[in-house]
């Protein structure tokens, strides 16, 4: 996030796309809900009517996969009536007359043949944004899990940059992050082309001042996302080592995914309980729990926060800072001596840009947010405040492009998948609570009650649907939530495998999987019977 999260509460006006904040961030969502009570003004762009939508102003009903259209005729509105703040664009902002030449021919009337808004809509909502004094953007995964995730990401700045909410209190981009850490992991370089501090690893400058701290050669290339490592498994990739995450659950493509970790001739997993791609390991590593662990992690707005051990672990579960140590010395690494993770923190610290002025001790209380780039430094609850990092901020020429697959006669309706407020992720924990299954005991298929009358459906029956990859056996749930011809399921449960029927595109820059786009074709199904060799909800071969 830009900006931290208490201006959640300080914008005029709140523009929320691709999120279902209220449901997968329903903490953060409370301050969404003060800023309103104060008066700001709510916008939110979604193709289902989630909780969001209900409280909103000006709901934008926007086809699955069209985020870029919508996008772009707002920035064409706001360009068109003199909206722009000249003064930030020539102050802090490149190539800006581009953009606003760029943007003269993507009208809205244009972007409601491909979202299906209407096109006095897309002015109001270009209007309003762009009139705030302080105007704040939120978004999440519905953005990002897209063929186009990343030009969707850009067409916000765009947004951005162009009205000069940015660096300031109640405005700014603010990406609210999927998991508790997933911040701080790329923080330490948990992603292939970054050392720690989104230091560029093609950098020889980089290459040098890694070598001489970790005493071995790296190489000055970027390294291979999981999609490309999983497509190599078998073949060049031989051995894989997962730590904390159900990839057989969470990945598209479940069927490609389960073959890629069967043709290995090793698997290690990491993981608190034995998941569904546990069971496909060779050797399973007991970790620890976020009660049994010392250490840190760093939220979604920067915040460096330190976790405290409650309890003392479980039978033989070990850390997993302990787990991977081990393992590299066994392998004959140097250098994974640590004692405790103060260690690992501190070599942090004193590796990475962004974390520079603080250690173990200095994070004691929570207090500072990244960058912190010395000593002394107070921290930066609010980036580019001053000007950006890079100098200048730069507009980016963005075009429309249709999902990586599009409907048709075999399979004419739009799946998007998501999360639900009741279940976690895979629910490698939350599956394990008795009260959350009273909540949410089994996956759903959410239908538009004519949908389900037309296409011979009935409410809490049965459906089969399928797509180019499989088909699934999924209970119906008619409601207006969605759409007339999108239908919409969470990942979350083993037994209802959505993610065996997704996987039809990556984006070319970061490889994400579009996960919120997938044509699929839906037909009324009888229940399975016991006995059968169809368990209920259990994968069907199409």
């Amino acid at each position: 996030m830009s900006n931290p999260l208490r201006d959640m509460e300080k914008p005029d006006v709140i523009f929320c796309i691709g999120t279902n904040m209220t449901e997968a961030h329903p903490v953060a969502a409370t301050r969404i809900k003060k800023a309103m009570a104060r008066g700001a003004k709510l916008i939110v762009a979604d193709p289902r009517v989630i909780g969001l939508a209900e409280m909103s102003d000006l709901y934008l009903q926007l086809r699955v996969g069209s985020d870029a259209a919508l996008l772009l005729a707002m920035a064409h509105v706001i360009a068109r009536e003199g909206l722009v703040d000249r003064a930030f664009m020539e102050d802090r902002t490149a190539d800006g007359e581009t953009f606003l030449e760029h943007v003269r021919d993507f009208t809205p009337e244009w972007a409601s043949t491909i979202t299906g808004v209407d096109p006095a809509l897309i002015e109001e909502a270009a209007l309003l944004y762009a009139r705030a004094e302080r105007g704040a953007i939120y978004y999440t995964l519905g953005i990002t899990e897209h063929i186009c995730g990343v030009d969707n990401v850009q067409s916000l700045c765009n947004l951005a940059l162009m009205t000069g909410n940015v660096g300031r209190e109640g405005t700014g981009i603010n990406p609210m992050r999927g998991q508790n850490n997933i911040q701080g992991a790329g923080d330490c370089g948990a992603i292939p082309n970054n050392y720690p501090g989104f230091q560029p690893v093609t950098d020889p400058a980089n290459q040098a001042k890694f070598e001489k701290a970790w005493g071995r050669k790296v190489e000055l290339e970027k390294g291979i996302t999981k999609v490309r490592a999983l497509e190599a498994a078998g073949d060049t990739i031989r051995a894989m080592f997962i730590d904390g995450e159900n990839t057989v659950v969470t990945d598209p493509d479940r069927e490609h995914c389960e073959k890629a970790l069967e043709s290995l001739d090793f698997l290690v997993v990491a993981d608190l309980f034995m998941t569904e791609t546990a069971e496909l390991a060779d050797v399973v590593f007991p970790a620890t729990a976020w009660g049994e662990t010392d250490g840190t992690q760093t939220n979604t707005e920067r915040r460096i926060q330190r976790l405290r051990a409650a309890v003392p672990p479980q039978g033989e579960a070990k850390p997993d800072w302990w787990i991977i140590s081990e393992l590299a010395k066994r392998m004959g690494f140097q250098g994974f001596d640590y004692q405790g993770p103060h260690q690992v923190f501190n070599e942090l610290c004193e590796l990475s840009v962004t974390y520079q002025g603080v250690n173990w001790d200095k994070v004691e209380d929570g207090a500072y947010q990244w960058p912190i780039p010395f000593d002394g430094h107070p921290g930066t609850p609010r980036l580019h405040e001053d000007g950006f990092i890079n100098g200048r901020g730069i507009f980016k020429l963005i075009q429309y492009r249709d999902p990586a697959e599009v409907v048709d006669d075999d399979y004419p309706v739009w799946l998007t998948t998501g999360r639900r407020l009741a279940s976690y992720h895979s629910r490698t924990q939350t599956g394990r609570s008795e009260g959350i299954d009273y909540l949410l005991p089994h996956e759903t298929l959410e239908v538009h009650p004519d949908d389900v009358d037309g296409w011979g459906l009935r409410d809490g029956g049965w459906a089969r649907m399928s797509s180019r990859r499989g088909s699934i056996l999924i209970r119906v749930e008619s409601t207006r939530r969605s759409p007339r011809g999108t239908v919409f399921a969470s990942f979350a449960f083993n037994d209802t495998p959505v993610n065996l029927l997704t996987g039809g595109g990556y984006d070319p820059t970061t490889d994400t999987a579009e996960l919120k786009v997938c044509p699929v074709r839906v037909e009324p199904a009888e229940a399975p019977e016991r006995g059968s060799g169809e368990r209920p909800q259990e994968v069907a071969a199409d």
